[in-house]
């Protein structure tokens, strides 16, 4: 499609489109690198890309050597892409999505 002028819209939906996931990895306060949030791309809205945090890193605490403690926290919301998996053969348990547990 090189050349061609495409509206910003057409070209964010194709991105949409693409993308299913972010897993983003960022550096803390003790140098470590862990992946704080699993966020899906839920669709467009007017003009915007819209996404959803699906798993985010919940910091516990921070240990008297400076190492950071804490452990990936489900945000409560199902991912849509659960049927698709299933679908194919891959089945996640429910109790992976509940907010109320840490895995």
């Amino acid at each position: 499609m090189a050349g061609m002028d495409l509206p910003a819209r057409a070209i964010r939906e194709q991105i949409a489109s693409a993308i299913h996931l972010f897993i983003q990895v960022s550096r803390l306060q003790d140098g470590s690198r862990k992946v704080t949030h699993v966020t899906e791309i839920s669709g467009m809205e007017g003009d915007t890309v819209t996404l959803q945090d699906i798993f985010l890193f919940k910091l516990d605490r921070v240990d008297e050597d400076g190492k950071v403690i804490g452990r990936m926290m489900p945000t409560g919301i199902r991912p849509s892409f659960l049927e698709r998996f299933k679908m194919s053969g891959i089945e996640l348990p429910n109790h992976l999505f509940n907010a109320t547990e840490g895995i």
